[in-house]
């Protein structure tokens, strides 16, 4: 695996800015992993950060490098502050260019796939709802999304939040305007779906201990009863912390690897 920091600049953003990529090599000499890389352009998963983050979480508090190592993904984790991945009121359109200038860009700079089949996104926290966001917003763009500990509930989310840290950025990503029932709530993002379009699989997957635990069986709910097809929902004894995503990023990457290989056939 080739692992590379990108600094670049963004348009969309005006300014200065950086996402890590991890890029497929094909090796049979490297101890302790081999590697796997198709030929023509890589499968793509894009990884979101969560809250407090950045795009070099996932390889500082993960294996996921190495765990993406015999897929042959590569895998695109960006820059987004403290968005909620949205077009802020008080600040930049961090959903912008999440869905249209990153993919192009990443693109241009690394020999990706536009192909949907071939193109995944996934995130914890925060970049749960920003993959699950993603996913229902353009569904045609993605085979499979993942959410792990995901804000599912961010109207709700953000009702109960007083004044703290989270509570200022939430002013500044939301300003006056509401969450329930626009592009910005994932329920109403499920109402609107295209009901004969192929729709990408979700996965979503939750701690029992979780404060984020009672909107993600909201969501469940929710999605249970719309006849979502090809959903998948896991609960376990966890917490909000690396020892539950590293192992829950695991089976995410277990599911995309399912979707190449129905690709291929």
């Amino acid at each position: 695996m080739a692992l590379i920091k990108c600094n670049y600049f963004s348009e969309t953003l005006g300014i200065s800015t950086s996402m890590t990529v991890i890029l497929p090599q094909r090796t049979v000499r490297q101890i302790g992993m081999e590697g796997t890389a198709a030929d023509g352009k890589f499968p793509t998963l894009y990884l979101l950060h969560g809250f407090s983050d950045d795009d070099t979480i996932w390889t500082r508090r993960t294996s996921i490098e190495r765990y993406v190592a015999a897929s042959g993904l590569a895998v695109v984790m960006p820059n987004v502050h403290k968005s909620f991945y949205t077009n802020m009121a008080h600040g930049d359109a961090y959903w912008t260019f999440l869905t249209e200038e990153l993919p192009q860009l990443a693109r241009s700079f690394f020999p990706l796939s536009d192909d949907p089949q071939l193109n995944f996104v996934a995130g914890l926290s925060m970049g749960g709802y920003g993959a699950f966001k993603w996913a229902l917003s353009y569904p045609e763009r993605f085979a499979a999304a993942v959410s792990l500990s995901g804000v599912t509930d961010l109207a709700a989310m953000r009702s109960q939040i007083t004044v703290d840290a989270i509570g200022r950025s939430f002013d500044l990503i939301f300003g006056d305007r509401p969450v329930e029932g626009t592009a910005d709530d994932l329920f109403e993002l499920l109402r609107r779906r295209p009901q004969e379009a192929k729709l990408p699989e979700l996965y979503q997957v939750c701690g029992t201990e979780d404060f984020l635990y009672e909107g993600n069986v909201r969501f469940r709910d929710a999605i249970q009863a719309s006849g979502y097809p090809g959903y998948r929902y896991e609960e376990e004894p966890g917490e909000h912390n690396w020892e539950f995503w590293d192992k829950h990023i695991q089976n995410a990457l277990a599911l995309f690897t399912r979707k190449l290989d129905e690709a291929k056939q």
